[in-house]
């Protein structure tokens, strides 16, 4: 199996890396802000038009909004053009998770999870959609998604009634049962792959995904009432090992969905039922997972 090279880099130089990026990406953005190269509200509306996404869609988002460029209003016109765009009978759903890097470390501490006041540590546009009017939000104490439109709390409810994240009854399978679509706006599966581990929560891949213990974890919900919420978390050993954009090609060549531009982010548009039943035959028949995108030879 092949060795990331990015898990042999020392984290401050990481730290240093990223640190420049975002340097980098500042300056693109003033740049393009200066000399109105910037995206409109119109124009933003115009590329979810031509991602396929319709009045009515159930449509589960993460955005990167630097790699977007420069949007007048910021998040907040993405967030109110995504409400515009699908509309109250549709619906949106972005992860919340307040969890930047390994579930283990945060968990070990035993955080306390508000519902209501934990921010999300998944970008900007997350943010602001989760502190967005009739926005509500599960209660999962990793792995909560916020939910707007007609069937929002349907979706969230039963998300803390296993024990594990992205079970068929998480807000991740509904989105699946529901035949809804997956916006990835300038990220990618390796960094933002979560219904991946649908897959996981579904069929035993034969490998310890989860790791060993579960934890009970404080939760403060809408009423400010504590509840202990039991969860298992990733296996940082098996963490390392996804190789998640090795999985394209396949999908890609199987029609589970197309790349768009929105703004000046590469945009990958799926279709949540079918990358599930995908990952169900190339499991069952070759044994392709994250951990091992290849199948058994």
């Amino acid at each position: 199996m092949a060795v990331k090279w990015k898990s042999l880099v020392p984290t401050f130089l990481k730290e240093i890396f990223r640190s420049l990026k975002r340097k980098k990406r500042q300056a693109a953005l003033l740049n393009q802000q200066q000399s109105g190269q910037g995206l409109t509200k119109e124009e933003l509306k115009e590329s979810l038009l031509n991602a396929g996404i319709l009045h009515g869609d159930h449509l589960m988002v993460h955005a990167s909004l630097s790699k977007m460029g420069f949007i007048e209003g910021g998040a907040d016109t993405v967030v109110e053009v995504l409400k515009e765009f699908v509309g109250a009978d549709g619906l949106i759903l972005m992860p919340t998770s307040p969890i930047a890097r390994l579930q283990l470390d945060y968990v070990s501490v035993n955080p306390s999870f508000d519902v209501l006041n934990t921010p999300s540590a998944m970008g900007k546009v997350s943010e602001v959609f989760r502190t967005s009017a009739g926005v509500v939000r599960s209660y999962h104490p990793t792995e909560p998604v916020a939910a707007w439109g007609a069937k929002a709390y349907e979706y969230i409810k039963d998300h803390t009634n296993k024990n594990t994240p992205y079970h068929w009854d998480s807000p991740y399978g509904k989105l699946i049962q529901h035949g809804g679509k997956i916006l990835y706006i300038g990220v990618s599966l390796d960094n933002a792959g979560t219904h991946l581990h649908t897959l996981e929560d579904a069929v035993d891949v034969g490998f310890p995904v989860y790791y060993a213990q579960e934890f009970r974890l404080p939760v403060r919900d809408y009423e400010g009432k504590e509840l202990l919420i039991t969860t298992k978390v990733h296996n940082p050993e098996y963490s390392k090992k996804r190789r998640c954009d090795e999985l394209l090609p396949m999908f890609l060549s199987e029609g589970v969905y197309r790349e768009v531009y929105i703004g000046k982010a590469k945009t990958l548009v799926f279709d949540a039922k079918k990358m599930f039943d995908v990952m169900v035959s190339a499991f069952t028949d070759r044994g392709v997972t994250m951990y091992n995108p290849e199948g058994i030879k």
